[in-house]
């Protein structure tokens, strides 16, 4: 089995922006985490959940997950199927990497600008959650901006990888 090569050198700011996104989704996680055991342990022991909790635990999961992808990017820990391209030279897979780099970051700023006109509408439609009225523009607007970083992310991996020796 071919060793897991080292992830490309990326601008040291944008790993330490990625590092702090994902740490404040790992924090975000684990408010989720609380709020679910709380509302079970409410409903258990009072037959009464908290109110909402559905929403916190939607809403905390979708900003999580957009926490995470930047640095995800950063480590190389998406997932890659590389059946035809593991016995390529280091130097050719290199650089087929890099060009699947470019097509993740037009994507993701594709998302990015989805999300944004996203962000927009709910934003001009005052549009709540259900229960506890929360406005959706601000978790809509994180995940337009997380997505139009990772896009900078992965153009700053694709030229990494362009960069180093194999």
């Amino acid at each position: 089995m071919p060793q897991t090569p080292e992830p490309p050198r990326v601008p040291r700011f944008i790993a330490q922006i990625a590092k702090a996104l994902a740490v404040f989704g790992g924090a975000v996680a684990l408010s989720v985490a609380a709020v679910v055991v709380l509302s079970i342990l409410r409903r258990w022991l009072f037959s009464q959940p908290i109110p909402g909790d559905f929403e916190l635990a939607q809403i905390g999961t979708a900003v999580a997950v957009f926490a995470f992808l930047p640095y995800c990017q950063v480590v190389r820990g998406n997932i890659v199927v590389d059946a035809f391209t593991s016995g390529l030279p280091a130097g050719l897979r290199g650089r087929i990497d890099a060009l699947w780099d470019v097509v993740y970051a037009v994507a993701m700023a594709f998302v990015a600008v989805c999300l944004a006109r996203g962000t927009v509408d709910t934003f001009a439609s005052h549009e709540v959650s259900m229960v506890l009225r929360i406005p959706v523009w601000p978790g809509v607007a994180f995940g337009a901006l997380s997505c139009a970083f990772l896009a900078i992310v992965s153009l700053a991996t694709a030229q990494g990888l362009l960069r180093s020796k194999p």
